[in-house]
């Protein structure tokens, strides 16, 4: 059963999101939040798989709450999924940096909402495909302190770089398998171990990692 809680300041948008989660058999609702601090305390609470995070929300913002849920002891196994709009591109930036296991626009389809709780709980990274570019363009552009250094990826082999450019470009295990014509299990090791190398959280921090390391490019 995977457990979400629904953080949303606006009650009929929140009140849908559970109306939708609460249909499903293999989730369920274990709290809302009305805004940011609700959330860090319904996270501490009741320890969700993954909680659906407005960005713009009353007392503590969607970004701050991200920061504090992935990097609490308590709550760092929590996946965080945003939920934003196309003209929030900066805000979207900031939740991954903040350690968000991806983000989907507000106006999902609710099938589209319901695969992409079971990626994210499932450990995948999700980012959504018709934002994904504006918010890779806007990371690029933004100062470079406080990133990862680019040198880490001098860490990995050759193989671990391919499979590295593969997970940025958003190909699943299964798909980079195909691709790369190893086993599904193989994939997922060298993915683990990559994330161990370079020190990082998930799979949104990879392609981030992938893009600020120069091995692809935006447009590449």
């Amino acid at each position: 059963m995977i457990r979400v809680v629904v953080a949303d300041d606006h009650g009929v948008l929140r009140d849908g999101l559970v109306g939708v989660i609460a249909e499903q058999q293999d989730m369920e609702v274990v709290a809302t939040a009305a805004d940011g601090a609700q959330a860090v305390d319904a996270c501490r609470t009741t320890k969700p798989d993954v909680v659906l995070m407005d960005l713009e929300m009353p007392v503590l913002d969607g970004i701050e709450a991200t920061r504090r849920i992935t990097a609490d002891p308590q709550t760092s196994g929590v996946r965080v999924l945003v939920l934003t709009t196309f003209n929030v591109d900066e805000y979207v930036f900031a939740a991954l940096r903040a350690g968000a296991s991806g983000f989907l626009l507000k106006d999902v389809r609710p099938e589209e909402l319901l695969m992409a709780i079971r990626i994210v709980a499932a450990g995948e990274a999700l980012l959504a495909p018709a934002a994904t570019r504006h918010v890779v363009t806007a990371f690029v552009s933004w100062p470079a302190e406080g990133r990862p250094d680019p040198r880490l990826v001098g860490k990995l082999t050759e193989r671990e770089r391919e499979v590295l450019v593969l997970v940025a470009q958003g190909l699943s295990n299964a798909e980079i398998a195909g691709r790369l014509v190893v086993s599904p299990a193989t994939a997922k090791t060298h993915v683990s171990r990559i994330l161990t190398k370079l020190g990082l959280r998930d799979r949104a921090q990879l392609v981030i990692a992938a893009y600020e390391s120069g091995l692809i490019t935006p447009g590449g």
